[in-house]
C-alpha cells in the first residue's frame, strides 16, 4: 500500500489546484478522481457555457452590426462544430492540468475513492480496486445538479447543466427551471440559436442573490432577446407528451398556467457529493461539509473545500480555498477571506460583482452612501454599441472605505479585479479617484463613480 504525505479526493477546481500547491511545499500527493481531471467546472460547467456564450456573443454582434452597415448575408450556424470547438477547449485545458500533474510529480489515480475512518482510501477502478493511505486528507468531491421533487419529473425528459451541453440539436422551444447563474448564462445561449426561451424562477427576480438593478438591467435585455421571464412562480407538474413536455405552473398569486415546450432544463441548484467519506463521521452544516477558515473539519487532518461546503460554490472560489487547505494540511496557518470574492455572470450583458450589495449594508445597519453611474454617456461603451449598463459603487460614510461595486456592461468581468484589489487592501475612495483610467475605457466608469462620491465628479454629479 502506498503511503502519502497528503491526498486529495476530486480533481476539480478546488482539488487539483490543492495537490500542486502541496506538491509544491515539497510533499508526497496523491489525487483521486473518478471521472476527468478538470473536474465540473471543466467538462461540464464554466468551460463549455463560456465557450458556447462566445458564440452566441459572436451570433449577436453580427446581427447588431447590420445596423452599422455591416452586412453578412444569410446567418447560418452548426451546433455540431459548435459543440466540437467546445470540446476542443475542454481537451486542451484538461491535458493542461494532466501536465501539470506530471510536472509536480503527483500521482494521479483515475478512480472512486472511498476513504475510510483509519484514512485509508480504497479505489475502484477498471473492476480492481486499490488502496493508498493519506496522512492528510484534503476533500474536493464536488457537486451534483439538485432535481427537484416535482410530480411526474421522473417520466419527463429533462437535461441538467451537466448534461445539456451533450444536446444533439438546437430544440424548437425550451424551458429553464431557475433563473439563477446558469439559468440566465444558458438562457442567452439558447436565445441567440433562435430558440424560444423561458426562465421560470421562484424569487421575486433573476439572479435573486445579485444586486436588484444588476437584475433588472439583464431582465429587460432578456425580453429584449424574446426570452419570457416569469418570477415568483413555481412548477407544479411536469407531463410528458411524445416529444414535448407540459409544464405546469402557479405564480405566488396563485395563477395557473401550462406551457409546452421541446426541451426542458434544471437549474435549480446543486448539492454536495459527500457518498466518498461517510466513514469519517464529519461534522454537517445541513447538507455541507462544516469547516473553520483553515478549511479545516471537525475531524483532525481532514479538510473540504468548494461546493463541498457550500458559500458561493465557484470554481475560483474552491481554487483559493484548495490552496489555503493544502498549506494547512502541510502544516501551514493560512485563512480564506470571502470578502473578496468576485462573482461574474456571463451574460450579454455582462455582470460582475463584489464586496457588499445595498441590501447586505441595509442588514448590517452600516452607514453607507451608494453612487451609480450609467454607461450611457461612456465612451467606449457607446462605440462597442452596449450603452445600457452602469457602475454602481457602495462606500462607507465614516472613512469612505469601499464596500462593494456591481459593473453591468461588456467585459465587466474582467474588470471586477480592480475594485476586488481595492476591498482587498481596504481602499477608499479618495484612493480611487486619485487613479488615472485610461480614455476610452468602459474602466472608467469606476473613476467617474469615485469622483462623483465625493461630489467632484466631472461627467457624473
Amino acid at each position: 500500500m502506498k503511503t502519502y504525505d497528503v491526498a486529495v479526493i476530486g480533481g476539480g477546481p478546488g482539488g487539483y489546484v490543492a495537490a500542486i500547491r502541496a506538491a509544491k511545499l515539497g510533499k508526497k500527493v496523491a489525487l483521486i478522481e473518478a471521472l476527468q481531471l478538470g473536474g465540473t467546472c471543466l467538462n461540464r460547467g464554466c468551460i463549455p457555457s463560456k465557450t458556447l456564450l462566445r458564440h452566441a456573443d459572436i451570433i449577436e454582434s453580427i446581427e447588431k452590426a447590420k445596423s452599422w452597415g455591416i452586412e453578412t448575408g444569410t446567418l447560418t450556424f452548426s451546433l455540431a462544430m459548435m459543440l466540437a470547438r467546445k470540446d476542443e477547449v475542454i481537451n486542451q485545458l484538461r491535458k493542461g492540468i494532466t501536465f501539470l500533474m506530471k510536472q509536480n510529480k503527483i500521482d494521479v489515480y483515475n478512480g472512486y475513492g472511498q476513504v475510510n475512518a483509519d484514512r485509508t482510501i480504497a479505489i475502484q477502478r477498471e473492476g480492481k480496486e486499490e488502496t493508498v493511505f493519506g496522512d492528510q486528507i484534503i476533500l474536493a468531491t464536488g457537486s451534483k445538479p439538485i432535481i427537484p421533487p416535482i410530480p411526474g419529473i421522473e417520466q419527463a425528459g429533462y437535461y441538467t447543466s451537466d448534461t445539456i451541453f451533450n444536446i444533439t440539436k438546437i430544440p424548437d422551444s425550451i424551458i429553464i427551471v431557475g433563473g439563477g447563474i446558469i439559468g440566465v448564462e444558458l438562457a442567452c445561449i439558447f436565445s441567440s440559436l433562435r430558440v424560444p426561451v423561458t426562465i421560470v424562477e421562484m424569487a421575486e427576480q433573476i439572479l435573486p442573490n445579485e444586486d436588484w438593478e444588476a437584475a433588472k438591467a439583464l431582465s429587460k435585455t432578456l425580453k429584449k432577446k424574446n426570452v419570457a421571464l416569469l418570477t415568483s412562480t413555481k412548477v407544479t407538474k411536469i407531463e410528458k407528451r411524445q416529444e414535448h413536455q407540459l409544464v405546469h405552473i402557479e405564480t405566488v398569486n396563485g395563477k395557473k398556467d401550462t406551457l409546452e415546450t421541446e426541451a426542458l432544463l434544471l437549474s435549480v441548484g446543486r448539492s454536495p457529493n459527500v457518498s466518498s467519506f461517510t466513514q469519517l463521521q464529519l461534522e454537517m452544516a445541513g447538507p455541507f461539509v462544516k469547516v473553520d477558515q483553515r478549511m479545516a473539519t471537525n475531524q483532525s487532518g481532514v479538510y473540504a473545500v468548494g461546493d463541498l461546503i457550500g458559500g458561493w460554490q465557484l470554481a475560483h472560489v474552491a481554487s483559493a480555498e484548495g490552496l489555503v487547505a493544502a498549506a494547512n494540511a502541510c502544516g501551514g496557518q493560512e485563512t480564506i477571506n470571502y470578502k473578496i470574492v468576485p462573482r461574474c455572470v456571463y451574460t450579454n450583458p455582462e455582470i460582475a460583482s463584489v464586496g457588499m450589495t445595498e441590501e447586505e449594508a441595509k442588514q448590517k445597519r452600516i452607514s453607507y452612501k451608494v453612487v451609480k453611474v450609467d454607461h450611457a454617456g461612456n465612451g467606449r461603451a457607446l462605440a462597442y454599441g452596449d450603452k445600457e449598463g452602469f457602475t454602481k459603487l457602495l462606500a462607507d460614510t465614516e472613512h469612505g472605505e469601499i464596500l462593494g461595486v456591481t459593473m453591468v456592461g461588456p467585459h465587466v468581468t474582467e474588470m471586477i479585479a480592480e475594485p476586488s484589489a481595492f476591498i482587498h487592501l481596504e481602499g477608499t475612495v479618495d484612493e480611487l479617484a486619485t487613479l488615472i483610467h485610461a480614455h476610452p475605457t468602459v474602466n472608467e466608469s469606476l473613476y467617474e463613480a469615485a469622483a462623483s462620491w465625493l461630489g467632484k465628479g466631472v461627467h457624473h454629479s
